[in-house]
C-alpha cells in the first residue's frame, strides 16, 4: 500500500489513521518483549531451580511470569482495540467519498452494478485491518531481536535462525507470484459473473419469457468454472507453498534442538539454553510463517486497495462552490457538443437554445437524434464537450449539485424507483412531508390512484416498482419529478407508457405545473404533449435541425411534408399522362 502518485488521495485519507498504527507498534513492541518472558522463565527453572532446588525462587519466577504474561495479554487486547477503532475510522473518513465517487463513476459510463464492488472493497479492507494477518506486520519486524538474543546464546543458533528467516523469506516471495496474478484475475472474472448474475435478475421476465435462461447459465458457467480454475491453482498453490513453510518451520526447530544439545553435550551451552534456543526460533519464524499462510488475504487486499485509489483518482472530489440564489429557471445553451462516456464521436453537435423562465421546450426527432443526451446535458448529468449550459446565466457545472438538486425535475425513459415506499420515493427519500408529497401526487393527477392501494402512500415498492405497473410508475416517477415545485424539469418521454386517458391527464398536470412558473422540456414522439410547448426543437443526427416558436416549427414541418408528398406523387402524375396518350 504505497503512496502510489496514482493513488495519492487515497494514500493521504489512510494518513488520517497512521497514529493508530503507531500506538499499535508501541504496543507490539512491548507484546514482543514480554514474548522473551515464557523462555526466559523456562530458562531459570531449569538452570536455577532444579539445580538449587529452592521452591521460593521458583513461585517467584511463577508469580513474575504470571503478572508479566497477564500484561502481554492486555496489551494484546489494546492492540486489537486499537487497530478495530483504525478500521472504524477509515471507513468513516473514505465511506461518503467512495459512495459519491461510484456513484458519480457510474454517470460516467462506468459499469452500474460495479459500484457494490467498491462499496465491499471498502468493507472488506476495513475487515482485513482486524485481521490477524496484519499483526504479522507488526510482528515480523523483532525477527532481528530475537536472532540477536539467539547469537548471545550461542552463534550457531543466530546463523541457524537467519538461515530459516531467509528460506521462509523466499517461500514468501514465490507464493506471492505463484498466487497474486490468479488471484486478480480470479477476483475480476468473479466480479464480471457477479454482476451479469444481478443484471439477469434485474430483467428476470424477460428471460424467463423468451427461454433464455438456458443460455445465460451456460454463458455464466463457463465464466464461473475459469474462475474456479484460477482459484483452485492459486490456493493449491498456496497451500503447498504454506504446508512446505510450517514443515520447514517444525523441522528447524527440531533440528535446533538437536544442535543446542551437541553444544549442551561439549558444555558450550546449558541444557536450558538448548530448550529456550528452540522457543525462541519457533517464537522468530511465527511472523514469517503467519505471512507465508495469509498471503491471500494480503494479495486481496492489495488488489482491493489498488481499485480503491484508481476510483478515487478516476472521479476527483468535488471543489467547494460558492452558494449561490435558488434558480428561477431561465435556461440557456450555447453551441454545445456532448460525447456520450464511453464514446468517441458527439451524439450532439453545436446545439443551442433559450428557454426564459415558465417556458416550455418540446424536444422531438427521429430515434438515436441525440435527445436523451441533450437532456443529460441540460440537467449537467453529462458534461458539454464544448459550448455552456446555463442555468440562470450560471454554468450548470458550477452548481452544487446538493443544493440544485431540489430545484431540478427529471423524469427519465426508463423510470427507476426505488425500494421504499411510495411516499419515500416521490419526496426523493429525505424528510417526510405529507402536504408536500399529496400535492406533488395530485399535481400529477396519481393521488386517487395511490389512495386505492392496498397501504396508501405506505404501500412498499421494489426497485422495478413492484405492485405498479408501467403507467403507475411512470405517474409516481412524474410526481417525484416535481415534488416541492422544481423551477426546472426534464421529461423523457413521459407518455411512453400511458393510454389516451392517461396522455389527457398527463397534459393537464404539465399545464399546472407551467402555470406555477417552472420552465418545462419535454422529450416525446407523440403530439399529444405539443399544446403544451411554446417552442419547439427538432434534432437530427445530433445537429439542431429546426428551432423556433411551436407554431413556426410545425409550420415549417407540414410544408417539409406536402413537399414530399407532392415531389412523390410527381411520378405517378407523369406515368399516368404517358398511359392516357
Amino acid at each position: 500500500m504505497s503512496k502510489s502518485p496514482q493513488y495519492l488521495e487515497l494514500a493521504e485519507r489512510m494518513q488520517a489513521i497512521k497514529r493508530y498504527f503507531i500506538f499499535a507498534g508501541v504496543f507490539s513492541a512491548a507484546i514482543n518483549c514480554l514474548m522473551l518472558v515464557p523462555i526466559i522463565y523456562m530458562l531459570q527453572v531449569y538452570d536455577r531451580v532444579i539445580t538449587s532446588g529452592s521452591m521460593s525462587t521458583l513461585g517467584s519466577l511463577t508469580l513474575i511470569m504470571v503478572c508479566l504474561l497477564s500484561a502481554a495479554g492486555a496489551f494484546e487486547w489494546v492492540r486489537s482495540m486499537i487497530l478495530i477503532r483504525a478500521s472504524n475510522r477509515m471507513d468513516l473518513d473514505l465511506r461518503e467519498r467512495v459512495f459519491d465517487a461510484t456513484f458519480k463513476n457510474s454517470l460516467l459510463g462506468g459499469s452500474q452494478d460495479s459500484g457494490g464492488q467498491f462499496i465491499q472493497d471498502l468493507s472488506s479492507l476495513r475487515q482485513f485491518l482486524t485481521g490477524n494477518g496484519l499483526y504479522a506486520f507488526f510482528d515480523a519486524p523483532w525477527f532481528p531481536i530475537y536472532v540477536g538474543v539467539m547469537f548471545l546464546f550461542h552463534p550457531w543458533f543466530g546463523i541457524a535462525a537467519i538461515f530459516a528467516g531467509i528460506v521462509m523469506i523466499i517461500l514468501a516471495a514465490i507464493n506471492e507470484r505463484a498466487t497474486s496474478k490468479r488471484l486478480q484475475d480470479a477476483n475480476s472474472k468473479a466480479n464480471w459473473v457477479a454482476n451479469q448474475t444481478i443484471g439477469n435478475l434485474r430483467n428476470a421476465e424477460v428471460i424467463a419469457a423468451m427461454g433464455m435462461t438456458e443460455n445465460l447459465r451456460t454463458q455464466q458457467e463457463q465464466f464461473s468454472n475459469e474462475v474456479l480454475v484460477l482459484q483452485t491453482n492459486a490456493s493449491q498453490a498456496a497451500s503447498v507453498l504454506s504446508s512446505l513453510s510450517k514443515s520447514f518451520r517444525m523441522i528447524m526447530q527440531s533440528s535446533l534442538l538437536g544442535i543446542g544439545a551437541l553444544l549442551a553435550l561439549q558444555q558450550e551451552i546449558t541444557p536450558g539454553m538448548m530448550i529456550a534456543g528452540s522457543l525462541l526460533l519457533g517464537r522468530a519464524l511465527a511472523p514469517i510463517d503467519l505471512l507465508v499462510g495469509n498471503w491471500k488475504g494480503f494479495s486481496v487486499a492489495r488488489a482491493q486497495y489498488g481499485r480503491l485509489g484508481e476510483l478515487l483518482a478516476k472521479v476527483p472530489e468535488d471543489l467547494e462552490t460558492m452558494d449561490l440564489p435558488a434558480p428561477s429557471g431561465s435556461v440557456n445553451v450555447q453551441k454545445i457538443t456532448v460525447v456520450p462516456p464511453g464514446a468517441k464521436t458527439p451524439a450532439i453537435k453545436n446545439v443551442s437554445l433559450d428557454l426564459k423562465a415558465g417556458e416550455a421546450l418540446a424536444i422531438i426527432g427521429p430515434s438515436a437524434s441525440g435527445k436523451s443526451t441533450l437532456a443529460r446535458a441540460l440537467l449537467g448529468i453529462w458534461p458539454a464537450a464544448g459550448g455552456h449550459v446555463r442555468l440562470d446565466n450560471a454554468n450548470i457545472a458550477s452548481w452544487d449539485r446538493k443544493k440544485l438538486g431540489p430545484h431540478i425535475g427529471y423524469l427519465p425513459q426508463d423510470i427507476e424507483l426505488f425500494d421504499g415506499t411510495i411516499s419515500q420515493n416521490i419526496c426523493r427519500f429525505g424528510e417526510i412531508d405529507s402536504e408536500k408529497i399529496v400535492e406533488a401526487a395530485t399535481l400529477a393527477g396519481v393521488h386517487e390512484m395511490i389512495l386505492h392501494l392496498p397501504q396508501g402512500y405506505d404501500t412498499v415498492i421494489g426497485g422495478v416498482g413492484g405492485v405498479l405497473s408501467g403507467g403507475q410508475r411512470q405517474r409516481i416517477g412524474l410526481a417525484r419529478a416535481i415534488y416541492g415545485n422544481p423551477c426546472f424539469i426534464v421529461l423523457d418521454e413521459p407518455n411512453s407508457n400511458l393510454d389516451e386517458n392517461g396522455e389527457r391527464e398527463l397534459v393537464v398536470s404539465l399545464q399546472r405545473i407551467k402555470e406555477q412558473g417552472c420552465t418545462i422540456v419535454i422529450i416525446t414522439h407523440r403530439t399529444s404533449v405539443l399544446n403544451i410547448a411554446d417552442k419547439m426543437l427538432m434534432l437530427l443526427a445530433g445537429t439542431t435541425n429546426l428551432y423556433g416558436p411551436k407554431d413556426q416549427v410545425l409550420a415549417k414541418l407540414l410544408e417539409a411534408q406536402q413537399a414530399a408528398q407532392s415531389k412523390d406523387a410527381t411520378p405517378i402524375s407523369n406515368s399516368n399522362a404517358a398511359q392516357s396518350n
